[in-house]
């Protein structure tokens, strides 16, 4: 069974029209720091495969595709033709999205008479708080359809007591949610635009 992938960078070189499909060039840069003994990771340059209908989705195009960092989630491929695929890997395109750019917002002087704002309420565990709307939601979890009881107890939670009742777990580099859909849901229906946020662990394994 072919293994799934997900592959974050900027694109290098146009995009290419090919037929029924598009392609770009895309370079992903190699972790830098592998474990002790081993020898460092390279950049590495795969070449995406999708249709129309993905591209006008993500919202790329031939203008702005070399100004964006994007996640490419798909299958990879070695069946394809050199002249059709000059990266050193193909990668057929399950889905693409634009990652929200992380801005830093300048802290305000604070005067001697200014008091200190609270932190919002967090549960435990929580490493930071992000807006909701930057999270990105993977398609898997899109298609899933969490206990409808279990939500009314996360929604009950937060009414009585001002937060969630656990953080919701991302990946620290793209903020794509890997954990904690369920209180995702109930952060959209309650309208929290502040959510508290815990970083997925990194670990040596790669997961589908």
């Amino acid at each position: 069974m072919p293994h799934k992938m997900t592959v974050t960078g900027t694109p290098v070189g146009p995009l290419c029209q090919k037929g029924s499909f598009y392609t770009f060039d895309m370079e992903e840069s190699g972790s830098p720091s592998s474990p002790k003994g081993l020898p460092g990771g390279s950049t590495i340059t795969y070449t995406v495969f999708l249709n129309q209908k993905q591209l006008q989705k993500s919202g790329l195009t031939a203008k702005n595709i070399n100004q964006q960092k994007i996640m490419v989630q798909g299958e990879p491929t070695l069946d394809i033709s050199v002249e059709d695929c000059p990266g050193e890997i193909g990668l057929i395109c399950f889905q693409v999205s634009i990652l929200p750019e992380k801005k830093e917002t300048a802290k305000p002087v604070k005067s001697q008479a200014e008091k200190p704002k609270e932190k919002p309420k967090a549960p435990k565990g929580t490493e930071d708080f992000l807006e909701r709307k930057v999270i990105v939601v993977p398609e898997a979890f899109l298609n899933s359809h969490p206990n409808p009881d279990k939500t009314q107890q996360v929604v009950n939670y937060v009414k009585q007591t001002g937060h969630l009742d656990e953080p919701i777990t991302i990946n620290r580099e793209t903020n794509m949610l890997t954990d904690g859909y369920r209180r995702y849901i109930v952060a959209q229906q309650l309208e929290l635009e502040i959510v508290p946020v815990a970083y997925e662990k990194e670990t040596a394994s790669v997961k589908d």
